[in-house]
């Protein structure tokens, strides 16, 4: 039996492949097929991905470029009573449907934990490890590069995250002669990179407190928890509690996103008798809103970089260079060596079906930072200069895109069929 904080549900598993029933009395999603299915998803997400980013740089390089800024700049304002959110339209796209994106991560993460891949110590130890080297090599490259700059030290995060649906973007692209071990692999690096994105936000990206927003929010959080342990199933009240604890964080200094995982948290896995799963259910209903609309927004609305007039530093000062290093050198050197250790010690072994070829091709995919690294970049340096977030931008693009070209690269040749005689140049996965 299993309790997981915030949550009063009880799972109870018979095996990896358990079949539970829904509403319906049909068989719910074995997990090898919600896998595949969010797998495929998040792949197409990559490819809009791409599109969106050169819609933003074509945009933002034409006369249409201050429509563009006009458009982000424009203010909207959302007031009930004496209580008002007023924002441009920007900072609605990052505080708002970013904290939806987030809460798909908190429902993802809780899911996995509960009955998926996460569910157990063997399963979660190596890309937990990876995950840990790729997130923190990144940020000490940034810093050693910054060191003598403490204008720009603050953006020692923007490297270490990794955007999932362009690398399995990419590792779509090779088709089935990538075992699913692998995808299952990056995805789950991808997932320990937002949990240490989400603290790091919350610890070193939060501006001056509100106490009275703080225990308001608090008392959402605690009302959230009370309704899950009365066993409540429905999901619109979880939602409702939701928006007002999302107000009361962006009213408090703490970065409002991170009221999506606290939500996430708080939904329960299981359904009444007969029910389908709320949890599955909201994640099902957020996914492809948030794959297919949500993140192609967000980055519409922050690659949009102008090479007119680029000086010198945005191409290759301490951020650019930090970031661009931290990303495409860190994370390959981070993931890579980390797993390294865990198997050569023998406390993990490697995927079904990996070689350390593949591995290293996985390594350079978790370099492509783009979503994330944007984000935490706009967080980093939302008031300095202006110079700063054009740095991180060409940074952040051009080191996805050289991690992007490579990983592809090196998987395609581990992956390249063996025509030669004699036994297949490969690691042993063991």
């Amino acid at each position: 039996m299993d309790i997981v904080i915030l949550s009063g549900d009880v799972v109870r598993r018979t095996s990896h492949h358990q079949v539970t029933n829904d509403a319906q009395g049909a068989p719910d999603l074995m997990p090898m097929t919600a896998i595949r299915r969010f797998l495929q998803m998040e792949s197409t997400a990559g490819i809009l991905l791409v599109l969106a980013t050169a819609a933003a740089l074509v945009v933002s390089n034409t006369p249409l470029i201050s429509l563009y800024h006009g458009v982000l700049n424009l203010p909207l304002v959302v007031s009930l009573g004496d209580l008002a959110v007023a924002k441009p339209l920007l900072l609605w796209i990052n505080d708002g449907l970013m904290a939806i994106f987030f809460m798909l991560i908190g429902l993802e993460v809780k899911r996995e934990v509960v009955e998926g891949e996460l569910s157990s110590f063997g399963q979660i130890i190596l890309p937990a490890v990876a995950g840990f080297g790729g997130f923190v090599v990144p940020a000490l490259i940034y810093i050693a590069v910054n060191w003598q700059s403490p204008d720009t030290l603050g953006g020692w995060a923007i490297p270490a995250a990794t955007d999932i649906a362009f690398a399995l973007g990419v590792l779509m692209v090779l088709g089935s002669r990538v075992p699913l071990s692998l995808k299952v692999f990056l995805t789950t690096i991808a997932i320990f990179d937002d949990l240490a994105a989400i603290v790091v936000i919350a610890v070193f990206y939060t501006s001056e407190l509100s106490l009275t927003a703080l225990l308001l929010g608090s008392a959402g959080v605690v009302a959230l928890i009370a309704l899950n342990r009365s066993g409540v199933k429905r999901i619109s009240p979880y939602i409702l509690v939701g928006i007002f604890v999302w107000i009361c964080v962006l009213k408090s200094g703490v970065h409002a996103t991170l009221a999506g995982i606290v939500v996430a948290l708080a939904i329960p896995i299981r359904g009444n008798e007969g029910e389908p799963s709320p949890l599955r259910h909201l994640e099902h209903t957020l996914h492809p809103w948030v794959a297919y609309l949500i993140l192609p927004i967000f980055a519409f609305a922050n690659a949009g970089i102008s090479f007119a007039g680029i000086g010198r530093d945005a191409l290759v000062g301490p951020v650019s260079i930090g970031i661009a290093a931290g990303l495409f050198f860190g994370k390959q050197f981070g993931v890579f060596t980390a797993t390294w250790v865990m198997v050569k010690f023998g406390w993990a072994r490697l995927p079904e079906g990996a070689s350390w070829l593949s591995i290293y091709g996985i390594a350079l995919l978790t370099g492509i930072g783009f979503t994330m690294s944007l984000f935490i970049g706009s967080l980093a340096f939302e008031r300095g200069e202006f110079d700063y977030l054009a740095a991180t931008r060409v940074a952040v693009l051009v080191a996805s895109v050289l991690s992007a070209i490579a990983g592809y690269v090196v998987l395609r040749f581990a992956f390249a069929p063996r025509t030669a005689a004699g036994p297949a140049a490969k690691s042993s996965a063991h």
